[in-house]
């Protein structure tokens, strides 16, 4: 049988391009996000592109711990096993200075990176216990590295990221579920449009000049952290764009 794949925030950018990709290599795929115009949009997207691709969508906001574990557990049985979970969905809001921050954004970085993270993993976790080639992907960030101006509390959830898929690979050491954080740097999505509430130009302005990455390269990525044999765990990659040194240091030409 096909790995299950689970991906949260599957509607855009990575979650979007690993059920592409993930579809191509015969995955089966779960898929859950806010939108449910997009994910029935990508849905049809996949079954026309790779007819015969079994594939189940729910609309989810991780944030909602009673909502996670009610659409976890009332899966259909033919959906009961996941062999593979991507803790995709994440966001910034805002780039400001801590002391004029927005408790409003603060609240959704929190409720999104962290606590999201953690309620689908908990209740996703049991799915994949049978599972001969489970593995969990984190998608962490260059910010869950280092910390830079008016970044703040998104690296603070970051850090925690970081922190969490560790903590996760020595929990889940005795069941055999492998844990992999994959880290990027810029990658050019509808990323920084949520992190400036809309703003195009000035979300379109940060990838000035440079080459960043796309939802395809990191879904690459995963792909290949998930086709290691058995007895292979890659516990953290950091990619980044050539032009990218850290997360401020930029080559611009």
């Amino acid at each position: 049988m096909n790995r299950t794949v689970l991906i949260t925030g599957a509607s855009s950018g990575i979650g979007k391009a690993c059920a592409l990709l993930l579809a191509q290599e015969g995955y089966r795929l779960v898929l859950c996000a806010r939108r449910a115009e997009r994910l029935e949009d990508l849905k049809k997207a996949i079954q026309q592109e790779h007819p015969g691709t079994d594939i189940f969508t729910f609309t989810l906001d991780v944030r909602d711990a009673a909502a996670v574990q009610q659409a976890v557990t009332t899966l259909p049985a033919e959906w009961q096993q996941i062999d593979v979970l991507i803790n995709n969905a994440g966001l910034s809001q805002g780039l400001d200075p801590i002391q004029s921050g927005q408790l409003s954004d603060w609240d959704t970085m929190i409720d999104t990176n962290v606590k999201g993270l953690l309620y689908v993993s908990r209740a996703v976790i049991p799915l994949m216990e049978n599972s001969k080639n489970a593995h969990i992907i984190n998608i962490g960030s260059i910010a869950g590295k280092e910390v830079y101006p008016n970044g703040n509390v998104y690296c603070a959830t970051k850090h925690a990221v970081d922190a969490l898929n560790k903590a996760m690979r020595i929990d889940l050491l005795e069941k055999g579920i492998r844990v992999s954080a994959i880290n990027p740097g810029m990658v050019e999505t509808e990323f920084s449009e949520v992190r400036f509430h809309g703003d195009t130009e000035r979300a379109k302005a940060v990838y000035n000049g440079v080459t960043a990455l796309t939802g395809q390269d990191i879904a690459e990525v995963i792909a290949f952290v998930l086709s290691r044999r058995a007895h292979i765990n890659i516990n953290d990659l950091l990619i980044m764009p050539t032009a990218q040194a850290t997360g401020t240091i930029v080559n611009r030409k």
